[in-house]
């Protein structure tokens, strides 16, 4: 089978398709909504969040690397911010 035959086959599957699926005109366009940036807490509002817990439990949790955080700053010396959906999910595993 030649280009032109394969081409010319493409074309009445297409037709064909096109008289089996109606083809609405007014479809509504599809919303891709952004995906959110993840909400970033201190310690201080870790522990404001979740009753009983406490700034040492948040900064052992960083330092085991059960929660995902970044270090905004310097060094060692720089402010932990703790993901607020995988503090709660960690919570969640821990506590169910």
């Amino acid at each position: 089978m030649n280009l032109q035959e394969k081409n010319e086959l493409i074309r009445q599957v297409v037709d064909l398709l096109q008289q089996l699926i109606p083809v609405e005109k007014d479809t509504p366009a599809i919303a891709v909504s952004k995906p959110s940036a993840p909400q970033m807490l201190t310690i201080k509002e870790c522990t404001e969040l979740v009753s009983g817990l406490t700034e040492h439990t948040v900064r052992t949790l960083v330092k085991q690397n059960k929660v995902k955080f970044i270090r905004c700053g310097q060094g060692e010396r720089g402010k932990i911010l703790v993901s607020r959906d995988s503090l709660l999910e960690y919570l969640g595993a821990v506590c169910a």
